[in-house]
């Protein structure tokens, strides 16, 4: 088993990023490494420039995601852990599968038509055959499963569709590459804005007071959560109760999330109780969660050394697994390479 997965760059990593895909990550390193698989995670800085950026924000975000993944637990020594922009196999397979990639395809994809909006004809090309680059991403380490949400099922059934007839048409009835399977976390979390219940918890919400950034002490902690948007009403004993309360339902999944808990078995705790009594609470177990995540990342975000060091190393691991794959599909095409 081999689980590739990336993530985009970007920085106030806070709260959702940690509870919706960082801590999943760990486990899977966990769970596969104890059976003999392996992971590879990688921060997908050639994605992150499909959009306007600013170089030398994305130089640091990197640093700093690989801090965070670091201090949430991702170790370098058991899963590989490194940044597409050093591994040159990743764009050169985009190319080699944009022969077999169709516009067809790609004009289905969603998430083009949301991130480009209005202005399709002043989308970047990059941001048109993102998808693309993605299944580059997996099929270069013959990846058997990807961690995805919902949001990237389309695109990861476009790698096995672009998979698929590469194989059918240079294949000569070998499989140059692997069709992998999706694997959708069952408790993947997915937190809301501390002042709006509906809204996801985001870096680019104006207001600071929205989430839980993985840099807060204890004290902005325990602010953030008391200040939180709430309603007057006290918890009810059961999760259907929560309806039409979004604000009282996010909370609750943080508390059961952080607990390693259930929404149920929560209010079966604090049914009849008002938020005086259960912000105090949540707040706790956050500070608690968190405190050696932030005293670790704080550390590992200012030794830029270190932090390359860990990139450099897990480049060279992931060129190593990728190199087969990349001489394979160039010789499948009949590329003359020295």
């Amino acid at each position: 088993m081999r689980i590739v997965s990336g993530i985009q760059p970007t920085g106030n990593l806070h709260l959702g990023n940690y509870l919706g895909a960082i801590r999943n990550w760990v486990r899977m390193q966990d769970d596969v490494g104890s059976s003999g698989g392996e992971c590879l995670f990688f921060l997908a800085d050639l994605h992150a420039i499909s959009m306007p950026h600013v170089p030398a924000d994305l130089a640091a975000n990197t640093r700093e995601m690989v801090a965070a993944l670091v201090a949430c637990g991702i170790d370098p020594a058991r899963s590989t852990l490194f940044n597409q922009a050093q591994i040159p196999a990743h764009a050169e397979l985009q190319w080699l599968l944009n022969g077999t990639a169709r516009m067809g395809w790609l004009n289905r994809m969603t998430q083009f038509k949301d991130k480009s909006g209005k202005n399709r004809e002043g989308a970047s090309i990059a941001l048109f055959t993102y998808p693309v680059l993605q299944a580059a991403d997996v099929l270069l380490y013959q990846a058997t499963h990807v961690p995805v949400g919902e949001d990237q099922k389309q695109h990861l059934e476009l790698a096995r569709d672009i998979a698929q007839k590469f194989n059918n048409d240079f294949g000569n009835g070998a499989g140059i590459f692997t069709l992998p399977d999706p694997i959708i976390p069952p408790d993947a979390a997915r937190i809301m804005s501390l002042r709006d219940g509906s809204a996801k918890m985001s870096k680019s919400d104006p207001s600071d007071m929205s989430r839980i950034n993985l840099t807060d002490d204890a004290d902005t902690i325990m602010q953030k959560v008391k200040k939180a948007r709430t309603d007057p009403e006290p918890l009810p004993a059961e999760a259907s109760g929560l309806a039409g309360r979004p604000e009282a339902a996010n909370l609750v999944g943080i508390y059961a999330v952080l607990a390693d808990s259930s929404v149920e078995a929560v209010l079966a705790d604090y049914a009849g109780k008002g938020f005086g009594a259960f912000k105090p609470a949540l707040g706790e177990l956050l500070v608690d969660r968190l405190a050696p995540i932030n005293a670790r990342f704080v550390e590992l975000r200012q030794d830029r050394a270190a932090l390359d060091a860990i990139l450099k190393a897990g480049a060279g691991k992931a060129r190593a697994l990728a190199a087969p794959t990349l001489a394979a599909a160039c010789d499948a095409l009949g590329l003359v390479r020295g």
